[in-house]
Formats: structure tokens, sequence, C-alpha cells
């Protein structure tokens, strides 16, 4: 393993997406603390006003904090060419910023497949197109962490479109951690289990009855097992410090990835229990309406 490039934040230039909520807030927060000089971007623009407000009242340093939606590729190129000109290379790049969409094969609408992908996988390549070059430029190494999901590598039911986002991002990960070795630049690759956003409140899921006991049941459940953003941060630090790869925030998607790998029929049996009561939140087949738009 490629030892740790970069060792502490002290003084290091760190660009971080979904600044505005969430585990993207608890980590611009958590490496200001450590001395990172920030730069942030987040669609939200009120959200990243407030994170930037909270940081820089607190002493932490923020250099550069401008709303981009990273599914346009124009924007994000001129964002990091702006903050290339202004401050240089990064030394670490967080791609955090994703959104959450689940629904059933027969209920989910192509726009969200494709909104969905837009930003959870395309927007990160974007933001790697454009801030990895100078990187590799500056001869100085570095941490690429990209957020997939406990959805990057299991089954889980109703997140074909979250899935697909998350794999692909996972793949690229998986490329690059071998790719970027020869420049010293690490890759981690953080996968979430459940953590509590607040997300968990006003989801929404196509082809599925949120108000049906079986689905608060499960998002119950849900909430119980959820880390806080705050603990998800630290997790992901940690992994930039010691230049892991692999990044769990919570110790039961560590042990279902094991379970994957080395005991797949305990996994296949796992996923089809999951996979039965999450369906029993399903209104009657037939009554879900599918959108083309």
């Amino acid at each position: 393993m490629l030892r740790a490039p970069v060792k502490d934040l002290h003084g290091k230039n760190v660009f971080l997406t979904g600044a505005a909520s969430g585990i993207g807030r608890a980590t611009a927060i958590q490496a200001a603390r450590e001395g990172a000089v920030l730069f942030l971007t987040d669609v939200d623009q009120q959200g990243l006003v407030d994170v930037v407000a909270e940081i820089t009242e607190a002493g932490g340093e923020v250099a550069y904090a401008a709303p981009v939606d990273i599914s346009d590729h124009d924007g994000v190129r001129a964002m990091a060419d702006e903050i290339t000109a202004q401050a240089g290379a990064m030394d670490v790049v967080m791609n955090i910023a994703g959104i959450a969409s689940w629904g059933t094969i027969t209920a989910m609408p192509h726009s969200t497949w494709k909104r969905v992908v837009d930003i959870n996988l395309m927007g990160p390549i974007s933001v790697l197109e454009y801030l990895v070059p100078p990187m590799i430029e500056a001869r100085r190494g570095g941490q690429i962490v990209n957020v997939s999901s406990a959805a990057g590598i299991i089954g889980m039911p109703w997140h074909a479109a979250y899935s697909a986002s998350k794999f692909g991002l996972r793949g690229v990960s998986e490329v690059l951690r071998f790719d970027l070795a020869r420049h010293r630049i690490g890759v981690s690759l953080v996968c979430p289990g459940g953590v509590d956003t607040g997300l968990t409140e006003t989801v929404n899921i196509a082809g599925v009855d949120n108000a049906s006991p079986q689905f608060r049941k499960l998002q119950g459940h849900f909430k119980k097992r959820a880390v806080t953003p705050e603990q998800a941060a630290a997790s992901i630090l940690k992994g930039v410090r010691r230049n892991k790869y692999w990044v769990y925030t919570s110790p039961d998607i560590r042990f279902a990835h094991f379970g994957q790998r080395y005991f797949p029929p305990g996994y296949a049996l796992a996923m089809t229990v999951m996979n039965r009561v999450a369906n029993k939140a399903l209104p009657q087949v037939g009554r879900a309406v599918r959108d083309d738009g």
C-alpha cells in the first residue's frame, strides 16, 4: 500500500463538494479544525453561506466557496479553472455531493435514473477530470476521496438507479487507485451505511407506500442503526490520513462486505430476506404509474 501522501491536513488545500449539509458539511467543519485550507461547493447557496460563516467564525480558513451543480460539466470546469488559477493544485479532492433517489423498476421514471447518474457519477468524474491533472503536475502527491455507498457494494432493495451510480464511482476509484499510485496520489473509497442526515424523514421512494406501517418500521430500523454525519466525517478524515482505500463509516457495512466476499451463500440469503421484508411495503402490483418524461 502506498504510504499516506497526506498525513495531516494542516495547511493543505482541500476541495470538497456537498459542503452545505450532511456528511459534506460535517467533513468541511472537521477538516477546518485540523487546519485545512478549504475550497467548497454545493448547489445549495444559502447552506454554503451558512457553513462558511460557521467555519470562519471558529477560526477556520475558507479560500473559496461558490454554488455549483456538479452535473453541469462546464460549470465544474469553470470552477476548477478558477480554483487552480487562484491557489494551484489541491492536496485533497473530496467528492461527497450526491442525491438518493430510490424506487422499483416498474415505477422509477427514466428522468430519475439519468439525474442520479449525472449527479452521483458524472459529477465526480467532472471534478476528477479537472482537479487531478494539476495535482499530478504539482508532483507533491495527494489524496482523492470518493463517497460511494453500501449500495455500491451490496444489492439493497429499490436501489437499482442509486447502485448504478455508486457502483460506477467504485469502478472509477478502483482504477485510479492503481493509475495514480505512481504519482503518490492515494484514493479512498468511502462506503457509508446509514447516516442520519435528515433525509431519512423526507425520502421519497418511487412505487413504495411511504405511509405504510411496514415502511415506517423499516425507516425506524434504519435510523436506529444510522451514524451521525460527524461520525462519518471522522471516519473519512481518518481514512485520508492513513491512505485507506476501503473506508467504512459503520461496522455493519464492513461485515456485509466481508460476508459478500468470503461467504456468498450467506450474503445471498441475507439479501433475499432483506428484499422480502422490504417488499411488504409495496402497494399492490399494477398501482404504480410510470413517467418517462
